[in-house]
């Protein structure tokens, strides 16, 4: 039986490009990068030590290596203790936020990477 989702492969046009808006703009760390004779992939989370991490991939060499995958962007929903302290971090870096959506569960907002990829953040 699954018990913890673990990773989240992300694939991208760009892996520099995303490690940077990753780190430098949304705040998270690198929790390791690893690579192969032919891929390079890199692990990123919000801390140390979180349970579920991001892996970036190169896209086009995924696309080459195993044509199967869906390279498709998951749609992925963060959570926050600082709503408003986080959007507008994002935005003074330049980052493209959408709307406050108030739902039932609580606040929420998207933003986008640098490759036009939305994620979304809800007030917890």
């Amino acid at each position: 039986m699954i018990s913890q989702l673990g990773k989240i492969m992300l694939y991208v046009n760009n892996q520099d490009e995303a490690v940077k808006f990753w780190t430098e703009k949304v705040g998270f760390h690198v929790i390791s990068e690893e690579s192969n004779d032919q891929m390079k992939w890199i692990e990123i989370a919000p801390a140390k030590g979180s349970e579920t991490s991001i892996v970036l991939h190169d896209k086009e060499l995924v696309a080459k290596f195993s044509p199967g995958v869906n390279l498709g962007t998951p749609s992925l929903m963060f959570y926050t203790e600082n709503f408003d302290g986080l959007m507008s971090d994002l935005s003074n870096k330049n980052v493209k936020v959408g709307e406050i959506v108030n739902l039932p569960s609580g606040r929420v907002f998207n933003f986008a990477d640098e490759e036009d990829n939305y994620f979304a953040v809800m007030e917890k």
